[in-house]
């Protein structure tokens, strides 16, 4: 057998985990990751190649014959790296700069669904900041305000106050803190419920979802703070259903694709809708159905991916070259019936200021512990140590036959790691599994 050489774009928990999955098909061979971390050194090759260098990037992938490019982070999506590599005849894995739009530009995606009949919250857009403050002033709060563009998974802001709505409106506007990313913001409806994602595998025809997943965006236990990248994941969900399922199927995913197909964008990759199950009673406004998209992503979720990564049985690159070769409806995928979680350690400080190169201990020791496998995210080697480089640190992920036993592994693994300033939330699938009010783990 021929092994195939790969390529993963990005440097986080997500693309620790599709090396760590990838490297155990029998059909890959070689494996580099640009520009990766200290983590993804042990799987294969780190190549000091921005994921944002797209021709260089393509250059490298001719250079070095690789057989199949596998694309992490959203901004290369964005920027067309899709294109440039089928450009120039390489196979890749990832939706084109047009069918990326989706999550690139919220008001895009918003549009779609307008035009399609998906379920979310009602909204208006705008690019101008004095029409912006004077809706808000209008419709008053609870409201949530999200840059369109690409922010890092930290352009969204659920405000309950007006005064609050006003200063993040200004922040993102006018002294914009997230760049060009807030020339135009999406204002909509606060919807009341439980998040929770799903994943569908694409071919631009056909799809097939991945179970459920859940992330806990706020940096704080109880839901509270600024938003993140993500502090932890759990999936399945234990409260949502099949009937859940084939609904966000149908009423969601179908239509999606459906819609960018007839636009000519055929969406290839991964499709990923962050999701609130709500109350009819508490949304007057929004288009109908109990469950409504918050937002669109156009790749795998960081963390759910390395929560996915556990439960997963079929060959990962079996799934990615299908989904490219418009044959995901005849292959059969295969998942794990226990339970994953993934618990995000941080640097302290973020998702705000907050230093690097700090020495980590204690990772060996904790994947020591059975089902556990400690992804990296923000880590780079530095004289043969392990250190910081990043906001969110390290995943630590476990498996079990329920959840409640994932989450108690996983914590106890936390504990044997150690680096200045590390903070992660004590609360990951507390509410889901309890569906109350949200308390802490005991130490």
């Amino acid at each position: 057998m021929i092994k195939k050489t790969i390529l993963i774009i990005g440097s986080g928990g997500r693309e620790h985990a599709l090396a760590w999955k990838l490297k155990q098909s029998p059909r890959v061979g070689k494996i580099y990751i640009a520009p990766g971390n200290a983590g993804t050194a042990q799987l294969g090759e780190n190549i000091v190649i921005s994921a944002n260098d797209i021709l260089a990037l393509a250059d490298f992938a001719q250079k070095e014959k690789i057989d199949f490019t596998v694309v992490g982070p959203d901004d290369s999506l964005a920027l067309g790296i899709t294109d440039e590599f089928q450009k120039r005849g390489l196979k890749i894995w990832g939706p084109s700069k047009t069918a990326a739009q989706i999550e690139a530009s919220k008001a895009f995606a918003k549009e779609l669904m307008r035009k399609n009949n998906i379920p979310t919250a009602a909204f208006k857009t705008f690019n101008n900041y004095g029409q912006a403050l004077k809706y808000l002033e209008t419709v008053g709060a609870p409201i949530v305000i999200k840059a369109s563009g690409l922010a890092l998974g930290k352009g969204v802001a659920v405000c309950k106050m007006l005064d609050e709505a006003k200063k993040f409106l200004q922040d993102v506007m006018v002294n914009k803190i997230f760049g060009d990313a807030g020339n135009e913001v999406v204002v909509e409806e606060f919807l009341q419920g439980q998040e929770f994602s799903i994943h569908a595998f694409s071919d631009g025809k056909n799809f097939q979802l991945l179970p459920s997943s859940q992330d806990h965006k706020p940096i704080f236990d109880g839901g509270l703070g600024p938003n993140t990248g993500g502090m932890g994941t759990i999936a399945p969900v234990p409260w949502v259903s099949e009937t859940m399922m084939a609904e966000v199927s149908s009423t969601i995913v179908k239509p999606a694709l459906e819609g960018l197909k007839n636009l000519g964008s055929p969406f290839v990759g991964l499709l990923y809708p962050g999701l609130m199950a709500t109350s009819p009673s508490y949304n007057k406004r929004g288009v109908g159905g109990d469950i409504k998209v918050i937002e669109f992503n156009s790749r795998f979720g960081d963390p759910e991916t390395q929560s996915y990564m556990r439960l997963l049985k079929t060959d990962l690159l079996d799934i990615l070259e299908a989904c490219v070769d418009g044959k995901i409806a005849d292959l059969k995928i295969e998942w794990s019936k226990k339970s994953a979680c993934c618990i995000v350690l941080a640097s302290g400080g973020y998702p705000g200021k907050y230093e690097k190169g700090k020495s980590i201990t204690g990772i060996k020791e904790a994947e020591k512990m059975e089902d556990i496998i400690v992804f990296h995210a923000g880590t780079i080697l530095l004289d043969s140590n392990i250190v910081t480089n990043g906001g969110r640190v390290l995943g630590v992920t476990a498996i079990a036959d329920n959840l409640q036993s994932a989450l108690n592994k996983a914590y106890a693994a936390v504990k044997l790691i150690h680096f200045d300033g590390m903070y992660y939330r004590t609360d990951i699938g507390l509410a889901s599994l309890r569906n109350t009010k949200i308390t802490k783990y005991e130490s």
